[in-house]
């Protein structure tokens, strides 16, 4: 009730803003009408008295807009299909004060009713000028509010120069490349000019995606597509034995808490046995560096995939022997802002259909990241020399329900009053929070900003 509240006396007070705003407008196009109309010349009835009329001229406008429902719409979401509402608006105003104007003929009554002239050109003028200041508006709010305000924090650009030398001349696989944080990697390795680009990826749609962009940003001369299924270890040995890459970067994996909870052998086989056979692959061919992409989930797990994702870390970890011709390393990090299936783009598929927005638990925090910050670090990670697992620092979590309001705010609605928030509760194998950690007890400080090594 009393988020409730604060919206209703939020919608308020920006109505009432809306009318002075509004009031402001009307005066300036009556104004401008009599400068148009009379060369800008005084009246015949004076100054005075058109200060007066346009009381009364603004007074119907102003009732015209609040009787057809104009102040229930948000300025920041103005759209095309409301554009009538605010001409018939504007058009009933001067169909009033037409009549007005028709049945108080005397000049006398001028300080009540303006001339039709005026009343015609103050229609055009005045709504061009509502509905501009409502477009004008949303452009503005447009480009204000950006992923970066969700997360109540500015996007941070890191140093890249490492990485790019590491990277440069290089063959580089890259598994899930046409996923959410594949796709990203595959757009950094290639600006920091790597020889070849392995886009290893079992869907055929995300790989085509990935693979048009990159045609279309000027990377044609480096993509090797393979529509490969990561589990193929034949179909791998063949890739790995052809084109010898030196660096893998391993993203491919199931994600999804509920669905690998609800599968967990198939989440078993492609987020462990796939990155153990993989990793055995690199090691037999001779790769350089192998960079497993992890999650926040593998700290002390409780779901299938969180628990996968450790299995994963450890069969790695654990090839890095003396012996091993491969560098063997994991990065952690927690949720990227906007991934595909992630809360992000659900929460706008919601918020667009203007249904309720579901949010597990008013407490339930995570961590998030933006795709080009977590993939830039993994980056760095990568051209490090550790056989180690690295922990991303992501600041402070972010809190769900805050992140539900800052949407439904974003898109121009107000919570809990044109959109619902309901708590679901948690589900099998969500935590209310993740356990990233990069405190001295549990990791040690990096010279590179934003990562730690796990202890």
């Amino acid at each position: 009730m009393k988020r409730s509240r604060e919206a209703w006396i939020l919608f308020f007070a920006t109505r009432i803003a809306g009318l002075f705003a509004d009031a402001a407008v009307l005066g300036l196009a009556y104004l401008s009408a009599f400068a148009l109309r009379l060369d800008f010349h005084a009246p015949d009835w004076g100054w005075r008295a058109t200060a007066q009329s346009y009381i009364v001229v603004c007074a119907v406008h102003l009732c015209a807009l609040l009787s057809t429902g104009c102040y229930r719409l948000a300025w920041r979401r103005i759209r095309g299909s409301e554009l009538p509402r605010y001409i018939g608006a504007m058009a009933l105003a001067c169909a009033v004060l037409t009549v007005m104007r028709f049945c108080m003929p005397d000049v006398a009554m001028a300080n009540i009713r303006p001339p039709y002239s005026i009343t015609v050109i103050s229609f055009f003028l005045g709504t061009i000028g509502v509905v501009g200041i409502r477009v004008v508006w949303r452009v503005y709010w447009s480009s204000k509010i950006r992923d970066e305000e969700l997360l109540a924090r500015h996007e941070k650009k890191f140093d890249n120069s490492v990485a790019r030398r590491f990277l440069a001349g290089k063959t580089v696989m890259v598994t899930g490349a046409g996923g959410s944080i594949g796709s990203e990697i595959v757009r950094q390795v290639a600006e920091a000019g790597a020889k070849r680009l392995l886009l290893v990826e079992r869907g055929e749609n995300a790989l085509y995606e990935i693979d048009r962009r990159m045609r279309m940003e000027g990377h044609a001369s480096v993509l090797v597509p393979l529509m490969i299924d990561v589990n193929d270890r034949g179909k791998m040995d063949a890739v790995f034995a052809s084109e010898n890459p030196s660096v893998v970067l391993h993203a491919a994996a199931y994600k999804h808490v509920p669905m690998v909870e609800m599968n967990p052998e198939e989440g078993w086989r492609n987020n462990t046995e796939a990155t153990r056979s993989l990793a055995e692959l690199a090691s037999k061919h001779g790769v350089e560096r192998f960079v497993m992409i992890s999650t926040d989930k593998a700290v002390n797990p409780v779901s299938v995939m969180g628990k996968t994702k450790l299995a994963a870390e450890k069969a790695i970890m654990a090839m890095n022997t003396a012996n091993s011709p491969t560098s063997f390393c994991a990065v952690r990090f927690g949720n990227v802002f906007g991934s595909s299936g992630s809360v992000v783009p659900l929460f706008r598929e919601l918020i667009a259909a203007k249904k309720p927005v579901t949010v597990t638990h008013p407490e339930m925090k995570r961590y998030f990241m933006t795709i080009r910050e977590a993939v830039s670090l993994v980056l760095q990670a990568a051209s490090r020399s550790e056989r180690a697992i690295y922990t991303l620092d992501m600041g402070e979590p972010v809190k769900i329900l805050d992140l539900a309001e800052g949407m439904i705010e974003q898109a121009g609605y107000r919570p809990y009053v044109d959109i619902p928030i309901v708590f679901s509760g948690i589900r099998p194998g969500e935590k209310l929070f993740e356990e990233i950690d990069v405190s001295e007890k549990s990791a040690y400080r990096t010279d590179m900003a934003k990562i730690y090594i796990t202890r």
